[in-house]
């Protein structure tokens, strides 16, 4: 929104200097952009009188002028200009003067014809970027008045940035009402006369869509005299507030849109077929527009219509058909109130965004529409002349915007503003802002006046009261936070530790979308039934997740599509499970995955290079489970995954339930998703890796320990895993250590079978063991495991 000074000025005059006025709106929410000259810098220019204008002798395009400038002689000037003639008023930079850019003006001789001066347009004095001609005074003008004063040139046009919720600033009216609630001073709005009616013509209105439209005015207005000018002072209020005129009826409700905030439009009677009707239009309605662009009309789009059909898009964009002209001689004057919703978005649809769609979609005075019908009847007959009709109203009172009493407390006023503001101070904010309130036991009740639509609810009150009262001026006081320990639970590892222990063995954490393409997702889990968007962001990022697979390999695809020989990635996040069982059918379950290709080492002198396998995760995996101190509970099973290897993969379990997966990723699909080479990849729900078993305080024993190996022969689908929880049920409380160290295949082996080295370390917190004791407990276990694996002893 940008205004002029000098405009506002005849409204409010708070007595602040430009940048002052610029600093308190900015501080009171109407952020001022900037602050610009309304003409360019210069000097010695002054009201002229064409008192003679002849052609010159020796050139076809210049004429010899005598101008009255006020003094005792007329000075001759040569002008170009082609609507320069004799009694005209303009502007005359004399002998001496300096134009905008240090242009200085010299006496001179033009085709042998002497000019001590030079007659200007509005670009030479810095008001247009360019002009036809040479600028055209109004004929009360005085001669040898200063350019500058009689135009009020001194004059700057000030831009504010509004936020949506303030539209009741979108006019030099709310701009005035603004600055005098500010400073506390009265605001004085211009004064008319109503026209007389002369005329008893009117157009039959109706309203269709009256939610869309509660009230609706109508005014006929025959006899213009269309040839008639728009006055100087009111197009050069329009041009400082950013609008060029047009014609007389344009510009007037132009005028008012900016003056009081209301959106109007004319149609040319004769172009009218029989009565108005507001309504929807029809789908597909084509409609050619102002600007000679057409439309087709979707069924969503308030219009206004003639019998032929639509002739304007409501509070947006009028049409060609009925548009004044030159040679228009009656008018249909319209003055609404279009419900924001009616506008909201519409222009947009048809890549529109005109003054009055920006104003109706953020709202308008739903009181406005009398006053300023009034006001824009007047002026055009001030300038235009013409025979008023009566104003044709059409009203649903029902579908009007209403304001509800709004209650402010004093204890949430104060809690949310921080600061106490007396009572009394509180009462005069918001009497100045015409919310008329009560105040009785410790709560003010107001009603919103009609032009504050945005005051709905009680922190509305309070942003009031806050603004208004100066954010300067509420002191700087450090708020008063008293430290409370957070519950911690011991048993609780953090997140951070788990991701801080990945980067430590050289992952990088990765994050990726929560949706993913579905080709890949099905290709790693056909089976899943996963959940689709409505409204994604493309087809290749259309479904939920079901686990992190899918966008861990997606990341390592574009690192090796990047040269990148070694990739170690992690990632946290949740995965989307449909499940009737739980509230809004799916369950979101927080996992980590892990991936990683190429070289398992970073390329080194020092070892031989060699591509990832499922042991190189399945340590990082190892990693992971010793930080829970409850390693037992974790089993890894041999499984099958449609997505993974059938030989390098494994189920984890947790406590009996399937918490994860691990393994390579199948080789047939390697190509389909786009790896390159052998990729290892693993999930495991994050609950199972945060909750910590607190190591429990034993005394340490004082007596040796002692260490026994034994090699057991077993089948190949052993797992070694299930042959170590076996030893540590049967060894006892003495076997206080296990491990495997070894596993052997090849000579002295029998085929099919293999071979596990073991190590047994026993020990007793209260005496040395005897060798008689050892051998026997090595013996239950030997015999243990051979009765319940029909395993033999090695050799």
């Amino acid at each position: 929104m940008k205004f002029s000074n000098e405009w506002l000025q005849t409204w409010v005059k708070p007595g602040l200097t430009n940048e002052e006025l610029a600093h308190q709106i900015t501080m009171a929410g109407l952020e001022v952009d900037g602050i610009d000259a309304v003409a360019g810098d210069f000097t010695g220019i002054v009201v002229g009188h064409v008192v003679e204008c002849g052609q010159h002798p020796d050139a076809d395009k210049l004429q010899v002028t005598k101008i009255d400038i006020g003094a005792e002689e007329l000075i001759d000037i040569v002008c170009g200009a082609s609507n320069c003639r004799a009694g005209l008023k303009v502007a005359v930079a004399t002998v001496g003067a300096v134009l905008p850019g240090d242009f200085k003006i010299k006496k001179a001789k033009l085709r042998g014809q002497p000019s001590f001066g030079m007659l200007c347009s509005e670009s030479e004095m810095g008001m247009a970027e360019s002009a036809d001609g040479i600028i055209e005074l109004p004929a009360d003008a005085v001669p040898g008045t200063c350019i500058r004063e009689f135009l009020g040139l001194d004059d700057v046009t000030i831009e504010v940035d509004l936020t949506p919720n303030r539209a009741d600033c979108l006019s030099i009216a709310g701009i005035a009402r603004e600055v005098g609630v500010l400073n506390n001073i009265a605001v004085t709005a211009p004064e008319w006369t109503n026209v007389t009616e002369t005329s008893s013509e009117t157009v039959a209105v109706s309203v269709t869509a009256t939610e869309l439209c509660p009230r609706y005015l109508g005014r006929v207005i025959n006899n213009l005299d269309m040839s008639a000018k728009t006055p100087l002072w009111m197009v050069e209020r329009l041009r400082r507030c950013g609008t060029r005129s047009i014609d007389p009826v344009v510009d007037v409700t132009n005028y008012v849109l900016l003056e009081l905030g209301q959106p109007m439009h004319a149609f040319d009677l004769a172009t009218l077929t029989g009565a108005i009707n507001v309504r929807l239009a029809n789908q597909d309605e084509k409609l050619t527009l102002l600007d000679g662009n057409e439309v087709k009309l979707n069924d969503n789009t308030l219009v206004i219509a003639d019998d032929s059909g639509a002739i304007a898009m409501a509070g947006i964009f009028g049409g060609e058909k009925t548009g004044v002209t030159a040679a228009t001689n009656s008018i249909l004057l319209e003055s609404a109130f279009f419900s924001p919703l009616a506008i909201t978005g519409r222009a947009r649809a048809y890549g529109l965004h005109t003054d009055s769609s920006h104003r109706f979609e953020r709202g308008v005075d739903f009181e406005l529409q009398y006053q300023a019908m009034e006001r824009a009847t007047q002026l055009i007959v001030e300038i235009c002349g013409g025979e008023v009709a009566p104003v044709v109203d059409v009203t649903t009172e029902a579908t009007l915007p209403k304001h509800a009493p709004i209650n402010l407390r004093r204890h949430q006023l104060d809690k949310v503003i921080g600061f106490h503001v007396e009572d009394e101070k509180v009462t005069d904010i918001l009497n100045t802002l015409g919310l008329a309130p009560t105040f009785e036991n410790d709560t003010w009740t107001v009603t919103s006046p009609s032009f504050r639509f945005d005051i709905e609810v009680e922190v509305d009150l309070i942003e009031e009261v806050a603004r208004v009262f100066g954010y300067n001026n509420i002191p700087n006081i450090a708020p008063v936070a008293p430290l409370k320990m957070t519950n911690h639970d011991e048993a609780t590892l953090p997140v951070r530790r788990i991701r801080d222990l990945m980067v430590d063995r050289g992952f990088q954490e990765a994050i990726t979308y929560s949706f993913v393409d579905p080709k890949r997702q099905f290709l790693l889990h056909p089976e899943a039934d996963h959940l689709t968007l409505p409204h994604p962001i493309s087809i290749e990022m259309s479904v939920m997740r079901v686990s992190m697979f899918t966008g861990l390999v997606e990341a390592v695809v574009a690192n090796q599509k990047r040269q990148q020989q070694r990739i170690r990635l992690f990632e946290t996040g949740l995965t989307f499970i449909k499940d009737e069982s739980v509230e809004n059918g799916v369950l979101q379950v927080p996992m980590l995955g892990a991936i990683i290709a190429g070289t398992a080492n970073a390329e080194s002198w020092t070892q031989e290079s060699k591509a990832v396998d499922y042991f190189d995760l399945k340590g990082d995996l190892d990693a992971l489970l010793d930080q829970t101190c409850n390693t037992d509970e974790f089993v890894l099973k041999r499984a099958s995954h449609p997505g993974l290897h059938p030989g390098q993969s494994a189920e984890i379990f947790y406590a009996g339930r399937s918490v994860g997966h691990i393994g390579a990723i199948h080789p047939s699909l390697e190509k389909k998703l786009g790896l390159n080479g052998s990729t290892i990849i693993l999930e495991i729900e994050l609950a199972t890796l945060t909750a910590r078993k607190l190591p429990q305080a034993a005394e340490v024993s004082k007596f040796p320990a002692n260490r026994r190996d034994i090699a057991m022969i077993v089948k190949d689908d052993v797992n070694a895993g299930d042959v170590l929880n076996f030893i540590k049920k049967v060894g006892g409380n003495q076997l206080v250590g296990i491990n495997l160290f070894d596993v052997y295949q090849g000579t002295g082996v029998v085929e099919g079978h293999k071979s596990l080295a073991i190590s047994l370390t026993l020990q007793d917190i209260s005496r040395t063991l005897e060798e008689k004791e050892i051998s026997e407990a090595v013996n239950n276990i030997v015999e243990a495991i051979s009765s319940e694996f029909n395993a033999s002893l090695r050799d």
